[in-house]
């Protein structure tokens, strides 16, 4: 009798001991989580964590520990980089998902780039996040060399717009797009008064007086919302309701509260579809809603599929070690060359620079305040 109690305890210790030696892989998000872009950045983490929630036990079976940290990068370079550097140092992190912003992910990438640790982008649109050829970088948005375009397109196609002010925030972010879609324009003989950038974000009076004295058809920003958001304010307080145009950077539900009574004639393109505009995206929204007390909005969204490429792009590259710890290097090739399917999305391959082989552009109205979409683009990179 003694002896079968004896084995059954030996038999619950060891149980016991294997649970608690399974082998923790982390995967971070790298995102503005304080700070005036806090909105979006919390949505690529919170997106992520719905992933990471769902891959948990598929993880546990094969004896890992799935965690999910969030690194707060505050929109900025340099903050963006060390943050980086401490992810590389932490050896359990395999991959990252992020960044919002494009100038915080090019040196970002570069930072991990050594170590090997893989980026799978749920916002970057700059041509120059991939077209640096880092075999770590990889993105399920489309570039700012098809979101230009489109944006110019729709602002002579649909507005009719002759005459363009350009501004950009004087980020890789916003300097890119607004060079894509000065260049569009040129291209369609429509009249640039000036391609400037401001770095402004509180008064604008200086600007609103030339637009005023210029009287465009539209204007374009190429920026973020919390300083878009401020500029329309004070726009249409001085009496100038011409159509301002954007990219994805205005996405999100703060814009039209920052511009309060002049959140109207606003459009955007966004890589991130707004969620009625995904089928597969109800349950995720509900998900997304009891989770967080908070609405998803596209960005939510492709946090979430970035995490599932990430996450099953570990799962293959496990599978493929014989179900043991894989290298982070064994990690970014699986990335790299997977294919993920039942994403909210679509389905996501990459190019041999980590484009996404084939993706979709939306392009948003704003109208008192209410978000609608206008229409969808679906858009290739040059490179297949």
């Amino acid at each position: 009798m003694k002896k079968t109690t004896l084995s059954l305890t030996m038999i619950a210790a060891l149980a016991l001991g294997s649970a608690s030696a399974q082998t923790t892989i982390k995967i971070a998000t790298l995102s503005p989580l304080s700070g005036g872009q806090s909105d979006l950045g919390t949505q690529i983490k919170n997106g992520a964590q719905l992933a990471v929630n769902e891959y948990k036990e598929q993880f546990r079976k094969l004896g890992f520990n799935l965690q999910l940290v969030g690194y707060d990068d505050q929109a900025d370079p340099a903050t963006g980089t060390a943050a980086a550097r401490k992810i590389a140092a932490d050896r359990q992190i395999l991959a990252v998902v992020g960044t919002l912003n494009s100038g915080v992910a090019i040196p970002s990438s570069a930072a991990l780039q050594p170590s090997r640790v893989a980026l799978v982008s749920p916002a970057n649109t700059a041509n120059q996040v991939t077209d640096r050829g880092l075999s770590n970088m990889n993105r399920i948005v489309a570039r700012d060399d098809a979101q230009g375009p489109a944006g110019a397109n729709f602002i002579t196609g649909t507005l009719k717009a002759k005459k363009v002010y350009v501004l950009n925030d004087k980020t890789a972010y916003g300097e890119g797009l607004a060079k894509e879609v000065e260049k569009t324009l040129r291209a369609k003989g429509v009249q640039i008064v000036t391609n400037e950038g401001t770095e402004e974000k509180s008064d604008f009076s200086s600007i609103v007086a030339k637009i005023k004295l210029q009287r465009p058809d539209a204007i374009y920003f190429g920026g973020i919302y919390n300083q878009v958001g401020v500029f329309i304010k004070q726009l249409r307080e001085a009496g100038i309701n011409a159509p301002v145009v954007g990219g994805d950077g205005l996405d999100s539900s703060e814009l039209a509260t920052i511009a309060g009574a002049g959140a109207s004639n606003i459009y955007f393109t966004t890589v991130a579809a707004p969620i009625e505009a995904l089928p597969a995206a109800k349950v995720f929204a509900a998900s997304y809603q009891k989770t967080f007390g908070k609405q998803a909005q596209g960005f939510g969204a492709f946090g979430y599929d970035a995490a599932k490429v990430t996450l099953q792009g570990v799962l293959n590259a496990i599978r493929a070690n014989k179900n043991k710890l894989p290298t982070r290097a064994q990690v970014e090739a699986s990335i790299r060359k997977g294919s993920f399917n039942g994403l909210l999305s679509g389905n996501v391959s990459f190019n041999s620079v980590g484009d996404r082989k084939a993706g979709t552009l939306y392009v948003m109205s704003v109208t008192g305040g209410k978000y609608k979409l206008a229409t969808s683009i679906p858009v290739k990179p040059a490179k297949q």
